[in-house]
């Protein structure tokens, strides 16, 4: 594992059996267990069959409720097209690059967010764990994906910053997913380069992790805590070596 940025070494709470990114099977007396949660609204998830998934090569693993919200950039064009038609495709899109290209299972996060503000389920059963309280094994950061969720964001953010409406539709997904998980935002949301090196969510997003943390603590009701202006980021991590590329998403002990 890299050395983890001061911010997120703060946040960062090791959940017991997620010990170096394994992964915690669930039985079901686990996938029964009351969760403490406010009951706060739910974004509208477009299911895979809305966006006509392709069949994954094998089914998603339930396991544990993850105790780290994953940032990325999905090192993909900036796009205009801001419809629900595009975003369908993107989903596609990426699901292809990951099967066909990476070879993975299926697509490897758990939540696609187009530029446009739609939000997608990624990997098969992802909504259905969460209903569950658990989370699926995903291919999305790198020998963490045992207690991970990642959540992919259409575009590349080195420079430039996501849309009003993708900003909107990630600080409403993730009050809900912290919210699910009983999740305190502050030391929850991470960014992907906090656990590898790679530029993923890029300079530009990860400088804004504080203000995203406030406005999903603010969406809770949680009281805000005093956070830096940005994060400290660091010069001369590897950037996107081709389109769809945010860095390690799948450790050696790790599948795809």
């Amino acid at each position: 594992m890299s050395e983890l940025s001061p911010l997120a070494r703060r946040a960062f709470l090791t959940r017991a059996g997620a010990v170096a990114g394994g992964a915690v099977l669930l039985g079901t007396a686990d996938l029964a267990r009351p969760r403490a949660a406010r009951g706060l609204a739910a974004p509208r998830v477009y299911t895979r069959a809305e966006w006509s998934a392709r069949p994954p090569s094998s089914t998603a693993q339930i396991i544990a409720a993850p105790d780290h919200l994953v940032v990325h950039h999905m090192a993909f064009p900036n796009s205009t097209d801001y419809s629900l038609a595009h975003a369908f495709q993107l989903s596609r899109d990426c699901q292809d690059l990951h099967m066909d290209t990476n070879g993975w299972a299926d697509t490897g996060q758990q939540l696609t967010i187009s530029r446009g503000g739609h939000v997608m389920e990624g990997r098969n059963r992802s909504l259905e764990a969460v209903g569950q309280g658990a989370n699926v094994m995903g291919a999305q950061t790198a020998n963490h994906n045992g207690h991970t969720l990642g959540i992919e964001n259409e575009g590349t953010y080195i420079t430039a910053l996501p849309t009003a409406a993708l900003w909107t539709s990630l600080v409403q997904t993730l009050a809900w997913l912290c919210d699910v998980y009983g999740l305190d935002p502050h030391a929850a949301i991470v960014g992907h380069r906090d656990y590898v090196a790679t530029q993923c969510p890029g300079d530009a997003l990860y400088a804004e992790l504080p203000r995203l943390r406030n406005e999903v603590g603010a969406a809770l009701g949680a009281v805000l805590t005093t956070e830096s202006p940005a994060p400290f980021v660091r010069s001369g991590l590897p950037g996107p070596r081709r389109r769809g590329d945010h860095g390690p998403a799948v450790g050696p002990d790790e599948r795809g």
